[in-house]
């Protein structure tokens, strides 16, 4: 077996790495230090295993080219009672060093009984990872925003084209359905009969198809920081960036109650306007580095960063010229631990041949106007719709369906990269118990003590729908 984190040319055959001769294991894989086998690999990580498992190319011809999926494993600590596949999300996010990230978190208690299996998607890492990364010119800065918004889309499009183009049948099956499919040959492969799943962000929309499609071979099913049950990037958009401005306006609450820090004011709509024309006199008089956009980045961000945020806000409007980082924008998608691997270009073929949205740079770019004015602080952050401009391929939309195997949904009270309305959508379309956490961090169950529910949850099945309390917001 030998792994490369570099693109893999994709052949007619869509051939990937050899094999080395296969070790005898119950479950037929060629399992092996992943050290010892994936080029870039933490030299000192003795726990965590590979092996590849061949997939179709198109589950219509199973018979016809096949690609290899990398798998990884960190083997139960106590008594085994079976697998849990994981999934970070993105989409476009490696899932390979996942096993490594859970097994250090409070949902550690999850490896105890069962194996942590992570993987890498479809045209991802180590898995056929797809050569259509776009090296894109900058637009002239001089030129009006919306000829910038329309330079980028138009050539962002025309490298996508010529991606599809070059691998037509690779990118036709990137799709939710297809990758659940792998998961199910990953399953197969790892002689389950019944497997665990825990998803986050995209992966929540990965577990939700799979549960509709093998619901028989769940054994039980996590999804924190959920995504909405019909997939549209305009929706997607228009969610977060709502999120975000309901952000901002919890921030001006939250800056109020320390006036006597701050000096922005005691009300939340006094502090608001208060911001809003910092923001305003700003992109009127930049000074130095700070302008109105450096303000606009400042005002719809992790409460975790609330404190530092107020604290620069309040040294600009007294003449200072603080110039923090540009803005933690909402609408990421993603899990917070670190990445193998990311491929844009598999994130975009995903959303786009699945998302029914404009395909056209006129009407995204009303649509952000429209969405501007509704929500003058996050509306300008919304991103995902732009990526679909010129997509070739026609949407699939997703067809998510209830179950009976047992679903544990955690939902973020506060957070706008997933909101939690689309977790109560969800929860409305394929079941499930709702947990909800008291915070505004994407994903963060198995950073908090109350991730002591999932390890229950794996292990007896039972779920709940109880209140977690996330980490308290820093006072001043």
């Amino acid at each position: 077996m030998s792994f490369t984190r570099f693109a893999v040319p994709l052949l007619a055959a869509v051939a990937l790495v050899p094999v080395v001769p296969a070790v005898a294991v119950a479950d037929g894989l060629s399992w092996q230090l992943c050290s010892a086998v994936a080029k870039g690999w933490d030299s000192g990580d003795r726990r965590t295993e590979c092996a590849l498992v061949p997939v179709p190319l198109d589950y219509a011809d199973p018979g016809g080219p096949a690609i290899d999926i990398a798998v990884s494993r960190i083997r139960a600590t106590g008594a085994r009672t079976g697998a849990v596949l994981l999934n970070p999300g993105g989409p476009g996010q490696s899932g390979l060093d996942m096993p490594r990230h859970l097994a250090g978190s409070h949902a550690g208690g999850i490896g105890v009984h069962h194996d942590l299996v992570g993987f890498d998607p479809r045209g991802v890492g180590y898995s056929a990872d797809l050569p259509c990364a776009a090296d894109l010119p900058e637009p002239d800065p001089a030129i009006p925003d919306k000829e910038k918004a329309r330079q980028t889309a138009e050539r962002a499009a025309e490298a996508n084209r010529q991606c599809v183009d070059a691998h037509p049948a690779f990118v036709r099956n990137l799709t939710t359905p297809t990758i659940a499919r792998d998961v199910d040959r990953i399953r197969q492969a790892l002689g389950e009969d019944k497997i665990g799943y825990y998803g986050v962000s995209w992966g929540t929309a990965l577990g939700a198809q799979y549960r509709s499609l093998f619901d028989d071979h769940v054994g039980a099913m996590l999804l924190d920081s959920v995504m909405p049950p019909d997939l549209n990037v305009t929706a997607m958009d228009d969610g977060q960036a709502t999120a975000g401005e309901n952000t901002f306006h919890d921030f001006a609450s939250w800056i109020a109650r320390y006036d006597a820090v701050y000096q922005f004011g005691t009300t939340e709509p006094t502090v608001a306007k208060a911001l809003l024309d910092l923001r305003a006199e700003l992109t009127a008089h930049p000074r130095g580095d700070v302008d109105g956009a450096t303000v606009n980045g400042m005002l719809a961000n992790p409460r975790r960063d609330w404190a530092d945020l107020a604290r620069q806000l309040a040294v600009i409007r007294d003449g200072g010229t603080t110039s923090p980082d540009r803005a933690k924008q909402p609408g990421q998608l993603g899990w917070d631990g670190e990445a193998h691997a990311f491929n844009h270009f598999q994130q975009t073929a995903l959303l786009c041949n699945e998302s029914p949205s404009p395909r056209d740079f006129e009407t995204v770019w009303q649509h952000r106007l429209d969405r501007m004015q509704r929500l003058p602080v996050a509306g300008r952050y919304g991103f995902y719709e732009q990526l679909c401009v010129g997509w070739p391929l026609p949407a699939r939309p997703w067809n998510f369906t209830t179950g009976t195997s047992p679903l544990q949904l955690v939902g973020h009270a506060y957070e706008p990269v997933t909101p939690i309305g689309w977790a109560i959508a969800m929860q409305q379309r394929i079941g499930g118990a709702l947990m909800t956490v008291e915070d505004d961090v994407h994903g963060s169950l198995s950073s908090l003590t109350c991730a002591d529910a999932a390890v229950t949850f794996f292990d007896t099945g039972k779920t709940t729908s109880t209140s977690c309390a996330g980490e308290p917001i820093p006072a001043p």
